[in-house]
């Protein structure tokens, strides 16, 4: 069972997270982040994965906080779904357009943690969500899930729409990656014989 469930308690925030590797796409998501849910929601949805999360946070200073540790204990339930990584793919990629946007997401279940992430969004601001912290997110989210993630946004005028790509790319990516292999059953996707 590719399942997981997390909980991370912090001074500043307190959050648990499940997610299903096997599952149908469905999202239960309560961050008291709207935006953030919305791009969960794709996350799911495109990587056919079953995510859970429940957080609380230090909002009345601001977002960060939040958003990041939700990266963060999300990249823990992927690291502990996924396991010894014996039969996956282990690589994934995917191009996801939204009307003029189009950005590009490459996965590597490589045990070793490294985001590239070059999103130049056409604002700072999509609705009160600050833009920034997509980057957060994906810092915390890679940091701990053990993965390298390079993350690029071609082309894109709408910061909803830029953001909502790379949201949907990487669900897609991720699911190619974490997939399993009925070629390489049972064994490591790597000569070193271990990720």
């Amino acid at each position: 069972m590719r399942q997981a469930e997390i909980s991370r308690k912090t001074l500043e925030t307190e959050i648990t997270v499940r997610v299903n590797l096997d599952g149908s796409g469905q999202s239960k998501l309560a961050t008291g982040v709207p935006f953030l849910e919305h791009m969960l929601d794709q996350v799911a949805r495109h990587g056919m994965i079953d995510l859970e999360v429940s957080a609380k946070g230090d909002l009345h200073i601001d977002a960060h906080h939040t958003v990041e540790d939700v990266g963060i204990t999300i990249g823990q339930a992927l690291a502990k779904a996924v396991g010894d990584k014996k039969g996956i793919r282990r690589y994934g990629h995917a191009y996801v357009p939204l009307d003029e946007a189009l950005s590009r997401v490459v996965v590597d279940f490589s045990g070793r943690p490294g985001l590239v992430f070059n999103v130049d969004f056409s604002r700072a601001l999509i609705g009160a969500f600050d833009v920034d912290l997509t980057q957060e997110f994906f810092q915390g989210l890679v940091n701990h899930a053990q993965i390298t993630l390079h993350i690029d946004n071609l082309r894109g005028e709408n910061a909803h729409h830029q953001c909502e790509t790379v949201f949907k790319a990487f669900g897609r990516a991720l699911r190619m990656a974490a997939e399993a292999d009925p070629r390489a059953t049972g064994s490591v996707p790597s000569t070193k014989g271990a990720l």
